[in-house]
């Protein structure tokens, strides 16, 4: 699997009449774009949701490492709570979910102090803008990679675009997709869904099977797969041809 830990692909972003800032901390490494500098305010929400999930797995350790359903848990703070339940429907376990989750409630939090907030997460993103907005997919080595966008329109938003991949990144996948990108008004669903469908798929064939699968899921509005040179999207999916840069 190909590591791309400089994050290279941020140097794409085209966020216009927005403040670009970067806030790391521990695992959880964000860019994130917003009308001004909320770099404080990012890093203070980072530091209370790693707070409850750090201190939730140190009391259920079985949490962070399960693959499976984790049992639902009424008194778990609201981001696990939501975590827990999204990936049981998915099937898969709710460490899944944990990068869209955490886009999205501190995405969700910094709409406090800014009307529009791009936030990314290793690949998974919070979007609230005041214009529609073009995704640029990032597929490794697939000869289609940085080659195709997804057009998001303003209306639909807030919403997730995340994504998974069994050849590109550090997150665990049991497929051999170049990318799965999910989008929903859950960027928690999304992420968890990307996981879900990148282990189904073990090469092209099964792209013909992944509009009826993600279907079956429930809250998925649209997205796209793609395997080497090949790409399937389905549901409220706007694809755009984007142009090479240099």
């Amino acid at each position: 699997m190909t590591e791309y830990t400089e994050r290279t692909y941020r140097k794409r972003v085209n966020a216009r009449d927005l403040v670009s800032f970067h806030v790391a901390v521990k695992e959880t490494d964000l860019w994130v774009s917003a009308d001004q500098n909320l770099e404080k305010e990012t890093r203070d929400l980072v530091l209370n949701q790693r707070h409850q999930l750090e201190n939730y797995i140190g009391i259920h350790p079985d949490f962070l490492t399960t693959l499976k359903p984790y049992p639902e848990d009424p008194y778990a703070p609201p981001m696990i709570k939501e975590m827990i339940e999204t990936t049981g429907d998915l099937g898969v376990g709710p460490m899944a979910s944990v990068a869209g989750a955490i886009a999205q409630y501190v995405g969700h939090g910094l709409l406090k102090w800014t009307d529009q907030v791009i936030l990314e997460n290793g690949g998974d993103i919070f979007l609230k803008t005041n214009r529609s907005v073009t995704v640029s997919v990032f597929a490794g080595e697939s000869p289609l990679s940085g080659k195709i966008g997804v057009m998001i329109p303003r209306e639909k938003m807030p919403l997730g675009v995340c994504a998974s991949s069994g050849t590109v990144g550090h997150s665990l996948s049991l497929g051999s997709t170049d990318i799965v990108c999910i989008i929903s008004p859950s960027a928690v669903l999304a992420d968890g869904a990307a996981t879900a469908l990148g282990n189904r798929i073990r090469g092209k064939k099964d792209l013909e099977k992944i509009a009826d699968w993600a279907d079956e899921m429930g809250g998925v509005s649209g997205g796209l797969a793609i395997v080497k040179d090949k790409v399937a999207a389905w549901g409220e999916v706007e694809l755009v041809r984007l142009k090479a840069k240099g």
